[in-house]
């Protein structure tokens, strides 16, 4: 499993839409939701196969503006062979870094 959270200058549903472009995975499931009083959150889930792993990894996005900065949350998990040993070869870190390089140019601070 790996994990990464950084904030952005962008809205969520921008964001999304970035990561939902260029993203080379397959999305299967989206949703997004209007709090109210300009407040957005958004979750998509992506699956991809990794050779080097011998197994699909999912990678969970979050993206909300509920504390007043849209901050991003991406989590990759199953990307490990075999049930005893916990070694992917980075494919877990590749897959959460490419939604920090989609977005690369808008992370603030």
């Amino acid at each position: 499993m790996s994990k990464n959270s950084f904030n952005i200058s962008i809205t969520p549903l921008e964001a999304l839409n970035l990561v939902q472009d260029q993203q080379n995975a397959t999305l299967v499931h989206e949703e997004f939701h209007d709090l109210g009083q300009n407040r957005f959150t958004g979750t998509q889930i992506y699956e991809k196969y990794y050779f080097r792993s011998k197994n699909r990894a999912a990678l969970i996005i979050i993206i909300d503006n509920l504390k007043g900065v849209t901050n991003v949350r991406a989590i990759s998990t199953g990307s490990s062979e075999g049930l005893i040993f916990n070694f992917d070869w980075g494919a877990a870190d590749n897959f959460v870094s490419s939604v920090e390089k989609i977005l690369e140019k808008y992370i603030i601070e």
